[in-house]
């Protein structure tokens, strides 16, 4: 790829966004009843390979094990509000009450009640009892104070994440950093890494025995780390460059690593073109904090909003559009995107006749950056589907 001049040196990669891209059908259809969409996690296979983030606002017990009953998969954020108090609800209410103002010291005093390790064991096991898969989060400082814990009480999956993880990790004087490839080994279970938005980095992720990287830096509805670090790449570049470290990585190895694009996808058409370019999953949240069994109250909120030092992230009210069923599977009731996902998969595949995920991970691509406004004079005029 051609680099850019800034000016004199100083040479900038040209990235793009899902915005600036559009799918192209080519000689083949086919009907969407017979798009496979089935994925596979750390030897976990779901039939939607659509993730909900970790995130207080999207996920408890109640929708992980709902998203795990309806194929796809949730994860809890074990350094959060579900781990630090026995009944999250009062706590809930308060987050949804206050006025933007207040909000930031709030979410400071609420998170500096301390992660109490029992309630991790009585989550996961809550979850396990009601026949869904225990997908859980951590901090790599909180990994390092709760493995432990994790590995006792059972869980299925555990994601390790932070804005940026990598192998390669300087700590101040006194302060030993996790060591990524001895936790990985170490845990009785998978183990997901990141977030990522290079080549260099994903490879790394995967050498240090990750079985599945995510992909993402500040693209989240909430996460102002964009803003505030002035730090990221484009998801479609993002994506496209960890899936090619992904698929050198099972060459040289033999093993396969899932890449999953973690942020910036609010509709249906931003996951077909998230898988499009390499992904094998995603993970979201807006939009399913958007659902009516979520925690949030009809707000979502960044992971690092409650930092006591530098918050990267702030609440947004989504307002609540439908059940998690309609939002996942459908039927749709809105006209933007945001329900029916796995419906909007299957019938993008169909059109692009792509029978498989790996498949739909070959189509073309083509840069189109007037994709979402081309001929939409009369949506956006009237704030209708794709003009709201």
């Amino acid at each position: 790829m051609v680099d850019i001049q800034l000016g004199k040196g100083k040479t900038a990669r040209r990235a793009y966004g899902f915005d600036e891209i559009a799918l192209v059908p080519g000689q083949v259809t086919l009907d969407p009843a017979l798009a496979d969409t089935r994925w596979t996690i750390g030897g976990v296979e779901r039939e939607i390979p659509i993730i909900a983030s970790a995130m207080d606002g999207v996920v408890d017990v109640g929708m992980a094990v709902k998203l795990s009953e309806l194929g796809a998969l949730g994860v809890l954020n074990l350094e959060g509000i579900q781990t630090r108090y026995e009944d999250p609800n009062p706590v809930l209410d308060r987050i949804a009450a206050v006025g933007k103002d207040e909000f930031v010291p709030l979410m400071q005093e609420i998170y500096s009640t301390p992660v109490q390790p029992e309630l991790i064991k009585k989550r996961i096991q809550e979850i396990k009892q009601q026949g869904g898969v225990a997908a859980v989060s951590l901090t790599p400082v909180g990994a390092a104070k709760y493995g432990k814990a994790v590995a006792e009480a059972g869980a299925d999956l555990v994601f390790i994440q932070a804005t940026v993880v990598s192998t390669d990790h300087l700590s101040p004087e006194g302060v030993s950093p996790l060591d990524l490839a001895q936790f990985c080994e170490e845990m009785p279970m998978p183990v997901a890494l990141g977030n990522c938005v290079t080549y260099d980095v994903a490879m790394k992720l995967m050498k240090a025995g990750a079985s599945a990287v995510m992909v993402g830096i500040g693209p989240g509805a909430a996460c102002t780390s964009r803003g505030v670090l002035g730090v990221g790449v484009p998801q479609a570049t993002a994506v496209a460059d960890c899936a090619a470290a992904r698929d050198d990585y099972q060459r040289e190895t033999g093993r396969y690593v899932t890449i999953i694009a973690d942020g910036g996808l609010v509709t249906g058409g931003d996951i077909c073109k998230c898988i499009a370019c390499g992904a094998d999953g995603v993970m979201i949240g807006s939009p399913f904090a958007r659902s009516a069994e979520a925690p949030g109250r009809g707000f979502h909120w960044g992971m690092a909003t409650p930092s006591p030092v530098l918050p990267r992230g702030t609440r947004i009210r989504v307002g609540t559009t439908g059940s998690l069923e309609q939002i996942l599977r459908g039927p749709a009731k809105l006209d933007d995107g945001t329900h029916n996902f796995l419906g909007a998969l299957q019938t993008s595949m169909g059109t692009l006749g792509a029978k498989t995920i790996k498949e739909m991970q070959q189509v073309d691509v083509v840069i189109a950056p007037s994709l979402l406004t081309e001929g939409k004079v009369y949506q956006k005029a009237q704030q209708l589907g794709m003009g709201k």
